[in-house]
């Protein structure tokens, strides 16, 4: 299987070096999808050392290394002109053995110190593997190209494609845990060079097959739909530490170029479509500015349980109706078995209303509690405030309901109410209510002992417990999310869990 070959490759791949799992594990989905990654960071912090170990992973892989400065030439990078060529056969060409154009893995530090002319080349090779030699145009093996640097590109100096290029963007820090930091001070000196398994080292002919059957996978509706959330999303990116707000761009290019990097995600991971677990290590390609980069990480995160949470919400609006209505239909009846002898001679329509004759269209009904909860008609007029609204289970239908100031329904009209023995006043105007005909009998079902909608709560909250232990699983399962992407996801699934934890809270109301 791919998915544990990788693993152990990239555990040889981290012997010796500290608290870069991450970075090599990035580095690595990079090369194997043929993109570009950037390491922010100090000196000192071991950015070199894992371009090294991703090029040890490679069977007899070439690397290219240099420290670029402002007086860096295209020679340096790219190879010499070759004089012989130039006298001899008057042909603008370099000899390019050992430089940039025959690496398959480039580590270039301090990149935005480079000159135009590099950063131009650089351009082509990095989007299209082509370098222009002469007049010639050859394919270059690179398969990672990794740049380092202490600071962002600055602004106006036309370094803002070159910083496109770069699709994983990752900050490289000092080791933290103090027993690893311990580890590194007392362990023999290494440069970075490690001895990989041949059986494990990526032969050519495998990462060729890889790089075909990665533009086969397959990328389901579901995916797509969360690429659209989150791009939308990343127009109001919080700032760390700060109240401010921004909109991150990421251009078309980038999105195509994540993509790809999402299907090399899922290959590794031994599956033949893309799912939402491969986006999570995608918040690397999204953030401009580093102190972006944590808001990111967890509009990602969010945006692979929004179905879920969304499914929260639903189950906590509608088990409130149910609670209320549940409350009302109890109050009715008790109502019912208090009141019948006082008003017999009123007729109950499905249990829980009274039918006014004469108003609207002729179909509207109130609460029987509610009609029992209404002053007696007076001088003085006064009432108890009520609204009226359609039944929203049947538009033909008027409700009458007393009105507590804090649910009315929507499109609701409120109004004023009193009664008498035979009738109800609405905002003083009086209303007969229908009586049994002669001969007619009461007829009322038992109370309802269970939700009035009939949806088994229970099995929907537990249903979606389980659908989303099996969401956090599978992103835990992906290579590519790292312990702090795990914590985060933890951090996060926990508040909906609450939210499920109150909602079985509230059933046992339902149910009570």
């Amino acid at each position: 299987m791919m998915k544990d070959r990788i693993l152990r490759l990239l555990k040889e791949m981290a012997r010796g070096i500290y608290e870069k799992d991450t970075e090599l594990a990035m580095s690595l989905l990079a090369a194997i999808a043929g993109e570009s990654l950037i390491l922010l960071g100090p000196p000192g912090v071991a950015k070199s050392m894992v371009a090294r170990r991703v090029k040890a992973a490679f069977h007899e892989g070439k690397s290219f290394e240099y420290l670029m400065s402002r007086f860096s030439t295209p020679d340096e990078i790219f190879g010499p002109v070759s004089i012989s060529k130039l006298k001899d056969s008057d042909k603008y060409e370099r000899s390019i053995e050992g430089y940039l154009p025959m690496a398959d893995v480039v580590f270039l530090d301090e990149i935005w110190k480079a000159g135009p002319a590099i950063q131009n080349t650089l351009l082509t090779v990095m989007n299209e593997k082509l370098f222009r030699n002469g007049d010639k145009e050859i394919h270059v093996p690179l398969k990672l190209l990794i740049a380092a640097s202490n600071e962002l590109p600055a602004q106006g100096e036309g370094l803002e494609a070159l910083w496109d290029r770069f699709i994983i963007r990752m900050e490289c820090e000092n080791i933290k845990q103090e027993k690893n930091f311990n580890a590194m001070l007392t362990e023999p000196q290494d440069e970075g060079n490690a001895e990989i398994s041949p059986d494990l080292q990526i032969k050519e002919n495998e990462y060729k097959e890889w790089t075909q059957k990665i533009d086969s996978i397959a990328i389901p509706e579901g995916v797509l739909k969360c690429v659209a959330i989150i791009r939308r999303a990343l127009g109001s990116v919080a700032v760390d530490y700060s109240d401010e707000r921004h909109n991150v761009y990421v251009s078309d290019r980038r999105w195509k170029k994540i993509v790809r990097l999402m299907r090399a995600s899922a290959l590794v991971n031994d599956r033949e479509e893309v799912t939402v677990a491969d986006l999570v290590p995608m918040f690397h390609c999204l953030w401009q500015e580093p102190d972006e980069a944590n808001d990111v990480r967890r509009i990602v995160i969010r945006t692979l349980f929004h179905e879920f949470s969304s499914k929260v919400e639903e189950l906590k609006v509608a088990i409130d109706d149910d609670i209320r209505v549940t409350r009302l239909h109890k109050a009715t009846t008790a109502a019912q078995r208090m009141m019948i002898q006082a008003d017999s001679e009123k007729k109950v329509f499905d249990n829980y209303y009274y039918h006014l004759h004469d108003h609207d269209t002729g179909n509207t009904y109130i609460f029987v509690a509610d009609y029992q909860k209404l002053p007696v008609v007076s001088k003085t007029g006064a009432g108890i405030r009520a609204v009226i609204y359609r039944d929203p289970k049947d538009s033909v239908r008027s409700i009458i309901r007393l009105y507590q100031g804090s649910d009315m329904p929507r499109d609701a009209r409120p109004v004023n109410l009193s009664r008498s023995d035979k009738h109800i006043f609405i905002d003083g105007v009086r209303f007969e209510i229908e009586t049994l005909k002669r001969g007619e009998t009461q007829t009322l079902l038992p109370a309802q002992n269970r939700n009035v909608s009939g949806r088994d709560f229970h099995a929907e909250v537990d249903e979606l417990s389980t659908a989303i232990s099996n969401r956090e699983k599978e992103i835990e399962d992906n290579i590519f999310v790292s312990d702090t992407d795990k914590k985060v996801l933890k951090e996060y699934t926990q508040t909906i869990f609450t939210e499920i934890a109150y909602t079985r809270y509230e059933l046992q109301k339902l149910e009570g």
